[in-house]
């Protein structure tokens, strides 16, 4: 399979033990990739593809998926409604007030930007584009849409909140460039610059 990604942008977050678990329950992957390297540097998560291709050399950048981490809380209904506070008319317990902070600390893994953020290197993109995509449909939160070419054809993909979503691919003509050149401001000859 060839194929290639030419637009690609990316909102989603899954927690990351979600990421994790994703990968040890041995996914399918792509014939492409043996199996991926998952590293994390502070705040960084990155998910390395190892070519099933012995040609491409092991100083070959192989494409990566690169997620920010960040810590979130995350509250059950009933400790929002506590959360929430009293009404008008109810008392307020004083021993409540003292409670420690509701809701649950979770990491979250934030796979966010356009291709060149997300999706990294050349050597065997398109499979990890795929993987990409199977952690889409992972998350509860976010959106993913691209633009990729598979054995020469254009191929839109967009998936929210972890569900596949119609996709189409509209080729527009861009600005006349005459008309663009006059109307404008002409930044060379612009006597307050």
């Amino acid at each position: 399979m060839t194929g290639q990604v030419y637009r690609l942008h990316s909102t989603l977050e899954l927690p990351l033990e979600t990421v994790y678990d994703y990968f040890e329950g041995d996914p399918e992957l792509p014939p492409e990739i043996a199996s991926v390297d998952i590293t994390r540097r502070k705040n960084t998560l990155i998910i390395s593809a190892v070519a099933d291709d012995e040609s491409i050399s092991k100083y070959t950048p192989t494409a990566q998926l690169k997620a920010s981490i960040s810590e979130t809380r995350v509250y059950t209904e009933e400790e929002l409604e506590k959360r929430n506070g009293p009404r008008w008319g109810e008392d307020i317990d004083e021993e409540e007030e003292d409670d420690e902070p509701l809701g649950e600390l979770i990491e979250m893994a934030a796979f966010k930007g356009d291709r060149e953020t997300v999706l990294q290197n050349t050597a065997v993109q398109y499979p990890m584009f795929l993987v990409l995509c199977d952690l889409a449909r992972q998350a509860e939160k976010g959106t993913l849409t691209a633009i990729a070419e598979k054995d020469g054809e254009l191929e839109a993909t967009r998936i929210v909140d972890g569900e596949d979503r119609p996709a189409s691919i509209e080729v527009v003509e861009g600005p006349n460039a005459d008309a663009s050149s006059s109307s404008g401001v002409n930044w060379r000859d612009n006597e307050f610059i």
